[in-house]
């Protein structure tokens, strides 16, 4: 069954065209990062925009590189939320339009669902001898193992959660300020490093490191170069961000005399306060890259254990009160690779197996969308023409059992 995935929730946009939800037969993205990476941020006018000018040809491109023509595809999928409204309407009143025109099945894809589903995705065709008629569909070689824990860290989400079977989720903990990635975002503008802030912190903590080695020098000092706070919230498995975000803006004042103070998390819902509170981020952004008594790579290193560490314990702590034995990773910070060997160290003694998406597989793409879609039309699901863009979807939590 070849389904043809659509994303555009945020800046990015996408097709792509996969089989039986696993294998990968052409995955496009339309990158936007060199135009908001001017204003430290996805702007998102510009985005819906950007994005209306190139879905068709992205679309076109991917039954190109899979050499499949319209009458090969069984289904279309496209993502409904969340995201920006605006980007979210592109895609999906393409997907619908092309699902009537076509006389195609139509499903709307939860996009944090999606990021799960990028945990099923392999690239080529299915193997030789695997029978796609015949074959379960839930229980393939090398498909993650329910019950499961997820660890859904992106831009906007950060959010732990038990997975007992395809559509059965439970909440465990999410964040109660704000996301990891939000965090990498900020904090990189504070150090003067570029858009996205997850690569940039990444490569300025390696680049710590690799000073550390040439000094013969443990590289452990640099994720311990800066005392940073960690809101462990003990006796629940959400997260809180906003603390160290602080934490990182004081140093960056401390070490240029700025006197700039954040916003506080309320007017962060104005627009105006919004505003405000990105003009000082990007001026202490510039005050923090200069030279001084700060050592940026450092501090990107701390930074980045500060966060890696919450995760990692959490999610192990989770794993083992609720006896699973694979975790998965899934969102943009899933790429953190940080993050993948801390996991790793934490799960292995527990004999807890840990799998996460191919980097490409990260970051927002149509290939998971497409994926999604599969599993929800094997469940005969689908959705109606009339469906509607829900910017602030969540995922269909169930009550623990």
């Amino acid at each position: 069954m070849l389904i043809l995935g659509i994303e555009s929730s945020c800046d990015e946009t996408g097709a792509a065209i996969v089989k039986d939800g696993r294998y990968l037969l052409s995955n496009v993205v339309a990158s936007q990062i060199e135009i908001h990476n001017r204003y430290g941020g996805v702007v998102p006018e510009v985005a819906s925009r950007q994005q209306l000018s190139s879905i068709i040809p992205v679309i076109e491109t991917a039954l190109d590189q899979a050499a499949c023509s319209w009458q090969e595809i069984d289904a279309i999928g496209a993502t409904y939320g969340p995201g920006l409204a605006g980007s979210l309407l592109v895609g999906l009143t393409v997907g619908k339009a092309l699902a009537l025109a076509r006389n195609l099945p139509f499903l709307g894809v939860n996009h944090l669902e999606a990021h799960i589903y990028a945990n099923w995705l392999r690239k080529g065709e299915s193997p030789p001898g695997e029978d796609s008629a015949s074959a379960s569909w839930d229980l393939r070689k090398g498909d993650p193992t329910f019950p499961l824990i997820c660890l859904i860290i992106s831009g906007a989400h950060s959010e732990l959660v038990l997975v007992r079977g395809h559509g059965q989720y439970e909440l465990l903990g999410r964040t109660r300020d704000d996301a990891a990635g939000e965090a990498f975002d900020k904090v990189a503008r504070v150090l003067g490093l570029e858009y996205p802030g997850g690569p940039s912190i990444q490569n300025a903590a390696q680049r710590a490191e690799e000073e550390l080695l040439q000094q013969k020098k443990p590289v452990a000092l640099a994720r311990s170069a800066y005392r940073l706070p960690r809101a462990w919230l003990r006796g629940t498995y959400d997260f809180s961000f906003s603390g160290l975000k602080t934490a990182m803006l004081q140093l960056a004042e401390g070490a240029t005399g700025s006197q700039s103070l954040p916003q506080t998390p309320a007017s962060r819902k104005n627009p105006v306060g919004e505003s405000k509170q990105r003009s000082q981020y990007t001026r202490m952004g510039m005050h923090a890259a200069q030279k001084g008594p700060t050592n940026v790579p450092m501090l990107a290193a701390s930074f980045q254990e500060a966060i890696v560490d919450v995760l990692a314990v959490k999610t192990r702590l989770a794993a083992q009160e609720y006896h699973v034995k694979q975790v998965v990773l899934a969102g943009g910070v899933a790429a953190n690779l940080s993050l993948r060997t801390r996991l790793e160290q934490e799960l292995l003694p527990l004999r807890i197996r840990l799998s996460y998406p191919p980097i490409e597989f990260c970051t927002d793409n149509a290939a998971m969308i497409a994926s999604a879609a599969y599993f929800h039309l094997c469940q005969e699901e689908q959705s109606g023409l009339d469906l509607d863009v829900q910017p602030g979807l969540s995922l269909p939590f169930r009550k623990s059992e």
